[in-house]
């Protein structure tokens, strides 16, 4: 398992996974969204893929440095792990925890000093990760919304 930098070669696999991880967004939409972070190609943003020794795409990470106040955190910026994927198949092979150490290293060379990510409240199984890979639960929110009418 080796882990490269996305690239446009890469958007049709990358846009499945994405897919996968967050299905209330169409492949289409996600499709859009991978080519204007490769248009863009920011310097605070990372999109990182896990590739098999079949050179196939496995997974993903994707972070971005987060200047604004982060959650539980103390330091700006923050390194957020905005989303993390690997195929059920390609799972418990290492490569979620390559992809993290991957997008870590990437932060640290820019000044961090912290990483944040965040999760659904009823992801358990995303709590469970994050506890195996060395984060630590700071607070849970719950968002509320009224209509003005």
């Amino acid at each position: 398992m080796r882990i490269v930098r996305a690239e446009a070669a890469h958007v049709e696999r990358w846009a499945l996974m994405r897919h996968a991880l967050w299905p209330d967004g169409l492949i289409d939409e996600h499709r859009d969204e991978i080519l204007a972070m490769l248009r863009e190609g920011g310097a605070d943003a990372l999109a990182l893929l896990a590739i098999d020794a079949a050179e196939e795409p496995v997974g993903f990470a994707e972070a971005a440095l987060r200047h604004d106040y982060v959650n539980g955190c103390d330091s700006s910026p923050v390194l957020f792990l905005e989303g993390i994927y690997v195929e059920p198949s390609a799972r418990l092979a290492g490569a979620a925890r390559k992809l993290t150490d991957a997008v870590m290293d990437w932060g640290k060379g820019r000044g961090c000093t912290e990483m944040a990510s965040d999760a659904d409240l009823a992801n358990q199984a995303s709590h469970d990760f994050h506890a195996a890979i060395g984060f630590v639960e700071t607070e849970r929110v719950v968002y509320f919304r009224r209509m003005i009418e």
